[in-house]
C-alpha cells in the first residue's frame, strides 16, 4: 500500500530489517563465537548441508512482478498475480525497483535465519522466527520469488529440530568434557593440597587451575558447585599447610637467630684470649654449633655470620702474630743451643775425667733448660746430640761403679773360701783312705775355683 502523498507504505514483515545481505558461511565449531553473516564463507551445495545458506542477490524484479502506469504493484505467484501495493512516488520502474528492494530485505532476513541455523544458534528460536516470517509472505508488499523464500523458510523449520537435537548433543558433549576437565582440576588441586611441599610452584599451579577454571562454562550448576567446593577446600587446605610450614620455619629461624646471637657473644668474649690451643679448640666447637643451629632470617643470618667471623678472625690473627714471634724466638733458641753443644762436647770426656765430665754435663743441662724451646724441625737433632753426651757420661759412671762394687768383690772372696774348704775336705778324706770322698771334694773345689776366677775376672775387666 502507499500513502496518499505517493510514497510507498511498508508491507508486513519488512519494517526495521537490515538492507545489506550477509555472506553465507559454514557452521562454526562448538564453543566458537557465532560469526556475523558478513564473515561467513559460501556454503556448499544443498546435498552437502541440510539447510544451506542462500545468498540473496539483487534480481530483476520484473521477472516476479510489475507496476502499472497507475502505480498498482503486482507480484506473480503459482496461484496467479496479486496486488502488493501502490506506487505514487515516481515512475513505474522506480516503483518496481522499490518493491524489489523490499523483497531483498526479506531475503536477507531468511539468509540470517539460515546462518543462525548453520551456526547452531538456538534452533528453536530460529524455527519460531522462520514460521513467523513465513506467515507474512502471503501479504508481503514485495516483488520477488516469494515462493522460493517460502521454500527456504520451510527448510529452516524442517531442519531446526535436527539442528536443535544436534546442538543439544553438542552441548551435552561439551558439558561432559568440561565436567571431566573440572573434575581433573579438582583432583589435581586435592593432590597438591595433600602432598606437595614445593610451596611456590604448587601455589602458582593452584592459581593457574583457578584461571583455567574460570574459562570453563556449561557445567551443570549443582555439579559445578560441588566441584568448586572440592577445589576451594583443597586450596584452603594447601594454604593452611603452607602457612603452618612457614610459621614453623619462622619459629625455627627465630630460635636459630637467638642461638647464633649467643654464639656471637661467646666468640667475642674469646677473641682476646691468649690461651691459643684451648681457645682454638673452643672456636672449632662453636663453629660446629653454628652449623647445627640452622638458618636465621636471611639478613639477620648474614649479619650474625659477619659478627661471628670477625670475632674469630681477631683471635686467629693474634694467634698467628704470636706464632710468628714464637717461631722467631725458637729459631734464636736453636742457634743458642747449637752453640752451647759445640762448646761443651769437647769438654765432656768421661774416659779422661769422669767427675769433670759430670760437672760439665750438669752445667750444660742447666743452661740448656734456661734457653727454652726450639722449632719442631730442629728439636730431634739438638736433643739427640744432648742425649748422646748424657749417655757417654752415664755409661762411664756405670762402669766405674761395677769395678768398685763391694758386693762383687765379696762374692769372689766367698768363692775362694769355698775352694779352700773343699780342698781341706779332700786332704782329710785322702789321709783316711777315703779315695772316693777325696775325689768328690776335689771336684767341688775345682767347680768353685772356676766360679771364683769368673767373678774376679768380671771385676778386673770393668
Amino acid at each position: 500500500m502507499t500513502h496518499s502523498n505517493g510514497t510507498a507504505k511498508p508491507g508486513p514483515g519488512t519494517a526495521g530489517r537490515p538492507s545489506p545481505a550477509p555472506k553465507p558461511g559454514n557452521r562454526p565449531k562448538p564453543g566458537e563465537p557465532h560469526p556475523s553473516p558478513a564473515a561467513m564463507k559460501p556454503a556448499g551445495p544443498a546435498t552437502e548441508h541440510p539447510h544451506p545458506v542462500v545468498v540473496p542477490a539483487t534480481t530483476d524484479p520484473s521477472r516476479w512482478g510489475r507496476v502499472d502506469e497507475d502505480g498498482t504493484a503486482w507480484v506473480k505467484t503459482s496461484d496467479g498475480e496479486r496486488i502488493v501495493g501502490s506506487w505514487q512516488a515516481g515512475n513505474a520502474a522506480d516503483g518496481l525497483a522499490h518493491f524489489g528492494r523490499r523483497f531483498d530485505d526479506l531475503a536477507t532476513e531468511v539468509a540470517l535465519l539460515e546462518a543462525r541455523l548453520a551456526a547452531g544458534t538456538d534452533a528453536r528460536k530460529t524455527k519460531a522466527a522462520a514460521l513467523a516470517l513465513a506467515e507474512t509472505l502471503p501479504t508481503a508488499a514485495v516483488i520477488g520469488d516469494i515462493e522460493g523464500l517460502a521454500a527456504r523458510l520451510r527448510a529452516i523449520a524442517e531442519h531446526s529440530e535436527e539442528a536443535a537435537a544436534h546442538a543439544k548433543e553438542e552441548k551435552e558433549r561439551a558439558r561432559h568434557e568440561h565436567t571431566e576437565r573440572k573434575e581433573a582440576l579438582a583432583a589435581e588441586a586435592e593432590q597438591i593440597a595433600a602432598e606437595s611441599t614445593q610451596w611456590k610452584a604448587a601455589g602458582d599451579r593452584l592459581r593457574e587451575i583457578l584461571d583455567e577454571w574460570k574459562t570453563i562454562r556449561g557445567v551443570d550448576r549443582k555439579v559445578d558447585d560441588a566441584l568448586w567446593r572440592r577445589y576451594s577446600k583443597a586450596r584452603e587446605a594447601f594454604n593452611r599447610r603452607r602457612g603452618a610450614h612457614f610459621a614453623e620455619l619462622d619459629r625455627e629461624r627465630a630460635a636459630a637467630k637467638t642461638r647464633k646471637e649467643e654464639l656471637c657473644v661467646r666468640a667475642e668474649e674469646l677473641s682476646g684470649s691468649t690461651d691459643w690451643p684451648a681457645t682454638a679448640a673452643v672456636f672449632r666447637e662453636l663453629l660446629v654449633e653454628w652449623k647445627n643451629a640452622g638458618r636465621a632470617p636471611r639478613e639477620a643470618d648474614e649479619a650474625l655470620w659477619r659478627r661471628f667471623k670477625s670475632a674469630q678472625d681477631v683471635f686467629f690473627a693474634a694467634r698467628n702474630d704470636a706464632a710468628s714471634e714464637r717461631d722467631a724466638e725458637f729459631a734464636d733458641n736453636a742457634t743458642a743451643k747449637e752453640e752451647l753443644l759445640s762448646s761443651y762436647e769437647p769438654l765432656i770426656d768421661p774416659g779422661a775425667d769422669l767427675e769433670g765430665a759430670r760437672a760439665s754435663l750438669r752445667d750444660l743441662q742447666e743452661r740448656w733448660d734456661a734457653i727454652g724451646r726450639v722449632p719442631r724441625e730442629r728439636m730431634h737433632d739438638l736433643e739427640g746430640r744432648l742425649r748422646a753426651l748424657e749417655k757417654r757420661v752415664r755409661q762411664a759412671a756405670d762402669a766405674q761403679w761395677r769395678r768398685t762394687d763391694p758386693e762383687a768383690l765379696a762374692r769372689a772372696a766367698q768363692f775362694r773360701e769355698r775352694v779352700a774348704q773343699f780342698e781341706e775336705q779332700a786332704a782329710k778324706a785322702d789321709a783316711a783312705g777315703k779315695t772316693r770322698d777325696a775325689e768328690k771334694a776335689l771336684e767341688q773345689a775345682r767347680q768353685w775355683r772356676e766360679w771364683a776366677e769368673a767373678a774376679e775376672g768380671a771385676v778386673s775387666n770393668l
